[in-house]
This record gives C-alpha cells, structure tokens and sequence, in this order.
C-alpha cells in the first residue's frame, strides 16, 4: 500500500502552480436549472498534510526539486517499513496469547490524492499553514484506542479511540456511529471512505459524506434562521451562489464535537465552505473555520477534490458495528482475566 502512494504521488504534475487556475479559466456546464453543475460522486483523498510541516515555513507550494526530493524519501521509508515487516514474520512462531490491542491492517486505507496536488499543506490561512495557538481555557482532548485514564473527560468530544472501555458513551464519536471522523463539517482528508455526493435541486443542494452516510441537505433561498438554542450535530447550513462559487454558511453546532485540531468545542463555531469546479473531472473544496472562544485566529484549508465514475454505497454503521460490541466484550473479558491491557 505505501508503494502505491507513493507511484501516485510521483505521477502528480510536477508544477508550482497546479491549483492556481481560478474559476474564471473553466467554464463549466450549468444544470437545467442554469447553475453551476457540481453534482456528482467526488473523492477527497490526500496524502498532504492538512498542517504545513515548520520546515517549509510560507511556502504554499513544492518546487519540482523539493517534489522530487519528498519522493525519494517516501520510497527509502517505505523500503525500510518493508524490511522490517518481512523481518518480523515468522510463520514458525506460536501464535500469541493474552490481550492483543490491534488496528486495521492497511489494506483499506486510501490515503492517495487522485488529483494533481503539490501543496506543502491543506492549510493555507495562517500564511505559516499551522493550526493558529489556542484561546487560553479551551480544552484538548485526544482518543486513544487504549484506556487513557489521564485524559478522561466528558463527554467525549473526539471521533476516534475513547476514555474508557466502561460503555458505549466513552468510545469516540464515530465508534458510536454518531458522525464520521472525516466527514466533518468539513469534510477533510482521512484513512478510507473520502467519498461525498453532492446531489442539485432546484431550491436545495445535499452534501453527503460516505462515513456515517450523513446528509446535509442545504437550503438555497432565503430563510430565516434558526433560534440559537437549536443546535444540531452537524449545524444549520444556509447556501448562496457567489458567481460559480457555491458558499455554504453553517452554525448552531451542538457543542458535542470539537472545533478542529482536537481542540476546544464547536458551539460557537462558524463554517463557511466553498465549492468551485475547476475542471471537468476537479472541484476545490476550500472552508473557513471561526471560532474566537478555541483559536486565536481563523483556519482556513484548500483540498482538491476528484469526479469518480462509481456510485457511493451506503455506510450502515449501527446495522455493522459489531466494533463496538467486540470492545466492550473484550474489555469484560479483560477484567475478569485480570489483564493490564495499558501496563503491557
């Protein structure tokens, strides 16, 4: 897999300015209605990183030398990792016994931008591409797939790992099948299922991310907003064409989730997204994010996202989630066995 990434990193177009081309340069097909057609199955995949490494300070973009270079660093890593997993097989080995705390394989992980991406980072507001300094107060809050007893808070604000293994309510966010760990809002780059619909009406637009299948169905004429104390998993999301430019303004998020970066809570976070096809098989996804009681400034990201020729399948988390139930089973196990799955 890390073979594959890297053959398709090396295949990108090797250019300062891929993403330059602006939206006055593509004239892109209108629906029946005589908007602009972004509809479609569209994959967001990325093996940028969304914060810019400090190495590269303001640079927005890799110069075909540094390109070059990153390639060749990802091919002597990904021959190392190679050698080192065929050092550790040993198919005469006993099978191992007591607790094992294991992840996927990654065989499902789909971390390979489609599109031609030479971006230092996702980010691109703070100019340096770093997630801006915490307000003072706002809280951190990380997942751990095994019991973290130094960071039990709650509720748990996280999608993935947990505080606990008492019950369901200490697993992250998307374990429960509440909401994706990629499909936001935003929706950003993660291991698998980088896929989002987006379906056009005449007075509606849906966003639908494949992780968790959520739906966001995006009110295109004017309605009065919804009172503050109404507050939804996924906020209240309004749109309005700027151009060739669909906006889409969210709010009134429940407070349950963090911000961005796990930091802080999205309760008085503002989202505003951007969706510009720029060429017939590309849209540029771009959000803001505004949250003056978490960050110190505002955070705002650029990911290119590629039309797909397939279809989106449903995600039945809760009719699948045997995860859920397998860990809180094991860890039942684990107490009466007298097992120290942290000290290990």
């Amino acid at each position: 897999m890390k073979i594959r990434i890297i053959i398709l990193l090396s295949a990108l177009l090797i250019c300062s300015g891929v993403l330059a081309q602006s939206a006055s340069d593509y004239n892109g097909p209108l629906n029946q209605w005589g908007m602009p057609d972004i509809s479609g199955v569209w994959n967001f995949s990325s093996n940028t990183p969304m914060q810019r490494p400090e190495k590269w300070g303001n640079q927005e973009f890799l110069t075909p030398e540094q390109l070059e270079e990153e390639i060749q660093r990802q091919q002597a890593a990904a021959r190392t990792a190679d050698e080192r997993a065929a050092q550790a097989v040993n198919i005469d080995a006993d099978l191992p016994t007591g607790p094992q705390v294991l992840g996927y394989n990654d065989f499902w992980f789909e971390t390979a931008g489609l599109g031609e991406n030479v971006r230092t980072s996702h980010v691109v507001y703070p100019l340096n591409g770093r997630i801006p300094t915490a307000v003072e107060g706002a809280k951190k809050q990380r997942g751990n797939q095994i019991t973290d007893t130094a960071n039990e808070q709650r509720p748990v604000y996280f999608t993935v790992g947990g505080i606990s293994k008492d019950g369901p309510e200490d697993r992250g966010l998307s374990e429960r099948c509440i909401v994706g760990f990629n499909s936001g809002p935003p929706f950003v780059p993660s291991l698998y299922n980088n896929n989002v619909q987006i379906v056009q009406g005449r007075n509606n637009v849906v966003i639908m991310t494949e992780m968790i299948h959520d739906a966001r169905i995006v009110p295109l004429r004017e309605r009065s907003e919804l009172d503050e104390n109404i507050r939804l998993w996924s906020g209240d999301s309004r749109g309005f064409w700027d151009g060739g430019t669909l906006v889409v303004e969210t709010k009134n998020f429940n407070g349950l989730r963090q911000t961005f970066n796990s930091t802080g809570n999205n309760y008085n976070m503002v989202l505003t997204e951007r969706f510009t096809r720029t060429a017939s098989d590309e849209v540029v996804y771009e959000f803001t994010i505004d949250d003056p009681v978490t960050f110190t400034d505002k955070i705002s990201a650029v990911v290119p996202m590629t039309k797909t020729s397939g279809q989106m399948y449903e995600y039945a988390c809760h009719e699948g989630n045997y995860g859920m139930l397998n860990t809180l089973r094991g860890a039942r196990i684990a107490e009466r066995e007298g097992w120290d799955l942290e000290g290990r």
